[in-house]
């Protein structure tokens, strides 16, 4: 399909002679449709070219060439040039392409493209808690996106699966294991033990040494201490994958940090030869002040036990080696920022490739906070992720069951429309801003959410089978194109024309609520469609041209919502 961005940037470079793609990125599209399609701010070449935005503007629309089957015109509005898109063209274009392809949307801009996405990383032996939805489904988004796009994505799972926590739970099970039926209910009952170890250390120094001592053990491969680690971790990914597959989250890779044991020497060998580690305090670190970082990066402890940024380096080393990644994605909350500030840092001193270092991105959400303030597997306090998954069907549930009780497959609709509405709550808004969890503003099946979407992607599916017309059958052979010319067609034209730049922004900013928010606004625009044109009228040209519309609308909010880790029921 033809990309109007670059046809318009294409006809401005040969007439000011700036390259063609930093022209495409100042393209706007106007708010108000009365000023074009497309919209170049003149000011922008002002420097450039020593005139005014006006003049520039008046040059380019005297000497530029357009082709009116694609541009109808352009206008010049102060130091603006507008650009109005042929609506015919626009129409033929977007339906046929809808018509040919299956996965409308899909490009391969990223071909021979790597991408590494680190996401979810829950901890061993610890609730999988309303915290790590949002790792798990901004990740799962971006990783569905990109792929999309025709990049080469591996979704790693870096599970929290080493560290001092595990000699803290291996201390409390030498104490009181006997106690606790871990095998039976193993998560809750090791939380217990951690949330009771966490006690004694605050009383005493000794246990809490004993506790770092054990982590030490563990990590020279002590054989008391390695068997209960993988207790925990085997009983702990069983309780996981029950979360996981209500979320429908898949993994490339589930090497967690324990992965990395055996990687660290080498990158404490590294380090060491770049004469950068030094000794502070018993342990060795890298100083990072002339990096504009007040804090080190601590590589190894007192004891010599190794930490969180060892292994996300050692990870790093061989995600390069073994991925060849253009591009490595951390999604974490942002409480982890001076961390990977640090270690992608460090990372500089690896001998890597610079496109390695210089593909390392954080991309930090805010925290899921309960009312009462933040969530601590220690203290106790905290809402864990099967039971909100479960509760959401349920209420999902009681909703079909008051709306419509004949439904057939309710309790299949009902896991559809909760499990998408806490996926879609998360992704809706902003990723950097913190959540405050409320059941009553999650489960909100009013509004701006995501049964608002099944809901219009269902009634799509209704106007089809009511015409009688099977869905192999639906063609834009079967569209008058001169019937679609309202102002409501349109709309939807657009907009589902914009659908790949939508995915590409994402992409940009690693913003999945970019695409969410365009969903909304596609399935708005459906519902004003829907009520001021009359589908099924008489005129049998303008009745099919307003159905194979409505099969396109169904068909992006289908495939855009799947990105987003959403399935859409067919009847609701």
């Amino acid at each position: 399909m033809i990309d109007f961005k670059k046809e318009i940037a294409n006809k401005i470079a040969k007439v000011v002679a700036i390259d063609e793609k930093m022209l495409k990125g100042y393209l706007e599209i106007p708010k108000d449709t009365k000023n074009g399609d497309y919209s170049f701010p003149c000011f922008r070449l002002a420097k450039e070219l020593k005139k005014a935005p006006q003049l520039i503007a008046e040059d380019i629309k005297e000497k530029i060439e357009i082709d009116k089957n694609i541009i109808n015109k352009v206008e010049i509005a102060g130091g603006y040039l507008n650009f109005y898109i042929n609506t015919k063209f626009l129409t033929e274009e977007v339906l046929r392409e809808i018509s040919e392809s299956e996965n409308y949307g899909t490009s391969d801009i990223g071909k021979n493209k790597n991408i590494v996405i680190d996401y979810s990383a829950p901890n061993i032996a610890k609730p999988f808690h309303i915290g790590h939805l949002r790792s798990t489904v901004i990740g799962a988004a971006l990783y569905n996106i990109y792929k999309y796009l025709g990049y080469n994505v591996t979704g790693v799972n870096h599970l929290g699966d080493y560290g001092t926590q595990f000699g803290k739970l291996i201390e409390g099970y030498k104490l009181w294991g006997n106690e606790y039926d871990i095998d039976n209910d193993p998560i809750n009952e090791l939380t217990k033990i951690y949330i009771r170890i966490n006690e004694k250390c605050k009383e005493d120094e000794n246990v809490l040494q004993a506790c770092r001592d054990n982590f030490k053990k563990l990590e020279d491969g002590d054989e008391t201490c390695v068997t209960l680690w993988k207790k925990f971790r085997e009983l702990s990914l069983k309780e996981f994958q029950k979360v996981y597959d209500l979320l429908g989250s898949k993994f490339d890779s589930w090497n967690g940090e324990a992965f990395y044991s055996d990687k660290m020497p080498e990158i404490i060998e590294i380090l060491k030869k770049s004469g950068k580690l030094v000794k502070s305090q018993g342990a060795k670190i890298i100083d990072l002040e002339d990096k504009g970082i007040n804090t080190p990066c601590i590589i190894e402890k007192t004891n010599g036990s190794t930490t969180y940024a060892t292994r996300d380096l050692a990870a790093i080393l061989y995600r390069a080696r073994n991925y060849d990644f253009d591009k490595a994605i951390y999604v974490t909350s942002y409480e982890q920022v001076l961390h990977f500030k640090q270690v992608f840092e460090v990372a500089k001193l690896l001998g890597l490739d610079e496109k390695y270092t210089k593909g390392l991105e954080h991309v930090a959400f805010g925290m899921v906070l309960l009312p009462t303030g933040k969530m601590s597997t220690r203290e106790g306090n905290i809402v864990k992720l099967e039971e909100l998954l479960n509760e959401a069907i349920l209420r999902a549930s009681k909703i079909i069951e008051e709306k419509n009780p004949k439904l057939e497959d309710k309790e299949e609709i009902a896991k559809k429309v909760g499990i998408g509405a806490v996926i879609f709550n998360d992704l809706a808004n902003s990723r950097v801003k913190d959540e405050v969890f409320d059941w009553n503003q999650i489960l909100n099946f009013q509004g701006e959410t995501g049964p608002y979407i099944q809901y219009t992607y269902v009634r799509t599916q209704s106007v089809i089978e009511k015409s009688g017309i099977k869905q192999e059958e639906l063609t834009n052979k079967m569209v008058n194109i001169e019937k679609l010319n309202d102002e409501y067609s349109q709309k939807i034209i657009k907009l589902i024309y914009e659908f790949t730049d939508i995915l590409v922004e994402v992409t940009k900013k690693e913003e999945p609520s970019i695409l969410s928010r365009y969903l909304i606004e596609l399935a708005k625009a459906f519902s004003v469609f829907y009520n001021e044109n009359r589908i099924m009228v008489e005129d049998e040209e303008l009745k099919n041209s307003r159905i194979y519309l409505t099969y396109a609308v169904g068909k992006v909010l289908k495939n855009g919502a799947g990105l987003l880790g959403i399935e859409m029921p067919e009847r609701m």
